[in-house]
């Protein structure tokens, strides 16, 4: 087997004064936020949001809702492929600290919530496009999504993670516009109603080869359900401390980014197909650009492309066909 690559953390403080860095894809939700003139507004708010969200699950004990605060600390992971060659940035991820005003302690949360990749915008956004340029109808190419799940999942049992994080990662993504979801009759006391899908979405299948699993759920006072990849057991491996803090973060960026959906004025019902051309919803105060988000994921995917995917293609190719024996 080739040299196995290796991985490099970075850490850096999601706050109203976080800057993105150079490797930061400027798509990622939390970077998006930190542009333009009104990005400390913005940043202020997005966290007032989350803390609020949280303290409103979490209402044990906390009877003027201000006894907890989430920290976000934004975790980049950095490839090395070659002894010579530059680290290439593969993954980011959230993680999520609780802090108990009462007991004045910081409490863990989960690693992974928002995920971004710029592998996964040459897959979806150069890949995928060029594959069904000319073609009469839609298909994915063949090993679709194989290279990026191989990686994420050698991230995941690498050393560098083992050391850095306690628990398995969960990403908590947007249900699709394109599907249609109902309840199951299952209800968590702090995820709230289940919902399944009708059939596998092409982001399921794309999870799926990164080792990942999916279920939905509608928490308390949410319009919509959210989508959670994890491994493991979602219901049983993480405190209601740590799943609410995934929510209440993901939950309001969902409702900055996709207003349609989870800013909705009704809440999805027992049959429930979301669409982002709902007029009755509300905005947020705060400032995005959502069309300019979609165009950037297309340069980053090229990006991808000519720094990553081809000047490593051998190597790649080959490290992904034995990772996967």
């Amino acid at each position: 087997m080739n040299k196995d690559f290796t991985f490099v953390i970075k850490r850096s403080i999601f706050d109203e004064n976080y800057n993105p860095s150079e490797n930061t894809r400027i798509t990622t939700n939390f970077a998006n936020l930190a542009r333009g003139e009104n990005r400390q507004e913005n940043l202020r708010n997005t966290l007032a949001m989350i803390d609020n969200r949280f303290n409103t699950l979490a209402n044990w004990d906390n009877p003027k809702s201000d006894r907890y605060s989430v920290g976000l600390e934004i975790i980049s992971v950095d490839m090395n492929i070659t002894d010579n060659s530059s680290a290439f940035p593969v993954i980011e991820i959230l993680k999520t600290n609780i802090i108990d005003k009462k007991t004045h302690s910081r409490i863990e949360g989960i690693a992974g919530n928002n995920f971004s990749s710029y592998v996964r915008d040459y897959d979806f956004s150069v890949l995928l496009p060029e594959h069904n340029k000319n073609a009469s109808g839609f298909s994915i190419p063949d090993n679709f999504g194989v290279l990026h799940g191989n990686i994420f999942k050698h991230f995941v049992n690498s050393k560098v993670y083992q050391d850095n994080f306690n628990k398995q990662p969960v990403i908590c993504l947007s249900v699709s516009s394109k599907d249609t979801y109902h309840q199951t009759g299952n209800q968590h006391p702090v995820l709230g109603i289940e919902y399944r899908q009708n059939g596998t979405s092409l982001t399921e299948q794309y999870f799926h080869k990164m080792g990942l699993q999916v279920r939905y759920f509608m928490p308390k006072n949410s319009v919509a359900p959210l989508a959670f990849y994890f491994s493991g057991e979602l219901l049983s491996d993480y405190t209601d401390l740590e799943l609410i803090s995934t929510i209440s973060t993901m939950e309001t960026f969902q409702k900055i980014y996709r207003p349609e959906i989870y800013n909705a004025n009704a809440a999805a019902g027992q049959y429930y197909q979301p669409s982002l051309h709902h007029q009755d919803h509300s905005l947020t105060k705060i400032v995005y650009d959502r069309e300019e988000r979609s165009q950037l994921a297309i340069e980053q995917g090229k990006f991808t492309e000519a720094h990553f995917i081809k000047p490593y293609k051998n190597i790649l190719e080959h490290w992904s066909a034995d990772y996967a024996r």
